[in-house]
């Protein structure tokens, strides 16, 4: 009885130290692969709906894949999606703590919505974490560098005036 307690924490310890280690290093499932690759061909056709619609269907059938989360962000960024992209990246993020590409697709698309101290923080970890020769790294410095983007007015923001008047 009185190694229960030491072998139950043995255990969790083992337990937790195996589970950290199958984020990088695990593979996409066949079935995702194949509809990862018609998602990035219709992406290279300028087909982003089925794109979008293939990279979904590649996640439920691989719910645990990061890289899928990040199709969908780059996908979200790319239609002007920025607040989407960045929930995606945190999924992947999420998933794989420290997934650059994740991180800095993260970062671009606060970039792009004007949140530019978070974006410097993403970068920031980047070179902590790969240097600033990376791609990863140069790419996030060129989003911070080029901005948010511009805002598209909506119908909705534009309303008319609801005074009436009386002409004579």
């Amino acid at each position: 009885m009185r190694f229960a307690a030491p072998a139950v924490a043995i255990a969790l310890v083992l337990a937790v130290s195996a589970s950290m280690g199958q984020g990088a290093d695990r593979t996409l499932d066949p079935r995702a692969a194949t509809l990862q690759q018609e998602g990035h061909a219709a992406l290279a056709a300028g087909q982003t709906e089925q794109a979008v619609d293939a990279f979904e269907a590649a996640l439920a059938v691989d719910p645990g894949a990061p890289q899928l989360y990040i199709d969908l962000g780059d996908v979200a960024r790319r239609n002007g999606l920025q607040g989407k992209a960045i929930r995606y990246y945190r999924n992947a993020m999420r998933l794989d703590p420290r997934n650059l590409d994740a991180i800095s697709g993260e970062g671009a698309a606060l970039a792009e919505k004007g949140a530019i101290d978070k974006a410097n923080r993403n970068l920031a970890k980047l070179q902590t974490m790969c240097g600033d020769n990376c791609p990863e790294t140069k790419q996030l410095a060129a989003a911070i560098a080029k901005g948010p983007q511009p805002r598209v007015l909506t119908a909705e923001a534009v309303m008319p005036d609801a005074s009436v008047t009386q002409q004579n």
